[in-house]
């Protein structure tokens, strides 16, 4: 089902298949045992394709070990089938793959049993969102944006994932190792376009409203425009910055801030205001780190803090 387009596992969660040779050997023993397997959850899309929920390590294992080809490993990001490593009760099938077993024991193994649960809601994509998130809490948990990436697929979302490595855009963020693969740059420019196009919907919900946007913004959106603009608050910012966005003695880019100025500069190259390099030390206006401290999340927060940065970044703080 894979191989023929049947079953869909989108680009966010095949980035998530990180089992490691030995993790994936224990579950395949497990199937060779016998021993119970939790469900696989699938959504049914237009189409009658099932999408995966929930399940994908196991179907990606499953997949890596009795592959038979290089255009079927490329589908779980593999060179080569699963050779089985690290068994302690089925010893005897360390350093075998699929291929070398007796063929009884291929027959064996392809039989046993697997449940799939079909969610067959296809209408309300916060419902589907909503389902993603509470079902993927495996050992490898979805951020709120690889969900969004695989609910909410479309122009748009082809749109946003190449932004975030946008040099002068990427040359800001400085992240956690963790946070450098999953999903926070693309939600960062997610921000931008939400935050500069409907803040005033903004109710301090962040998920929810990051959702809308991204749902509407499929239906209607100046692309050639809004690339423009982000590329130019990028390459402004970096200019400014000379490196990574950093506030005070903290190692790390702290986003609220960051993504206020993002906006901000959106703002005042829309608007044709000319852009003022601040003197040094600006990151650290207290009016600007006050607006996007702890507690801040709220419309009015946010629009402080924007018109703060606007403020700094055209000469007028």
């Amino acid at each position: 089902m894979m191989a023929d387009e049947e079953l869909n596992t989108a680009p966010a969660y095949q980035r998530k298949f990180r089992w490691t040779k030995e993790g994936e050997s224990l579950f395949i023993e497990s199937v060779f045992l016998g021993l119970p397997i939790p469900p696989l959850f699938v959504a049914t899309n237009i189409g009658f394709q099932w999408e995966v929920v929930d399940g994908l390590q196991r179907l990606s294992t499953l997949h890596h070990f009795m592959s038979d080809s290089d255009s079927s490993l490329d589908l779980v990001g593999r060179t080569e089938p699963l050779r089985l490593a690290g068994l302690e009760k089925l010893s005897q099938l360390n350093g075998r793959g699929y291929k070398d077993l007796p063929k009884n024991i291929q027959i064996y193994f392809g039989r046993q049993p697997l449940q799939v649960v079909s969610l067959t809601d296809k209408s309300d994509l916060q419902i589907r969102f909503d389902l993603f998130e509470r079902l993927n809490k495996g050992g490898i948990v979805l951020t709120p944006q690889e969900v969004r990436a695989c609910v909410y697929r479309g122009q748009f979302n082809d749109f946003i994932e190449p932004l975030a490595q946008f040099p002068d855009f990427a040359s800001l963020l400085k992240l956690q190792q963790a946070r450098q693969s999953d999903g926070t740059s693309v939600e960062q420019v997610l921000k931008f376009f939400a935050y500069k196009n409907d803040r005033d919907r903004f109710d301090g919900r962040v998920e929810k409203f990051l959702n809308r946007y991204m749902g509407e913004a499929e239906k209607a959106f100046n692309y050639d425009k809004e690339r423009r603009l982000f590329e130019s608050a990028a390459h402004e910012l970096a200019a400014i910055c000379g490196g990574p966005f950093l506030a005070g003695t903290h190692p790390l880019t702290p986003l609220v801030q960051f993504e206020a100025c993002m906006v901000a500069l959106g703002e005042l190259i829309d608007g044709g205001v000319k852009v003022v390099a601040p003197a040094s030390g600006w990151v650290n206006d207290p009016q600007l780190r006050e607006a996007s401290g702890a507690g801040t999340n709220t419309k009015s927060m946010l629009g402080r803090r924007i018109d703060r940065a606007k403020a700094i970044f055209s000469g007028q703080a």
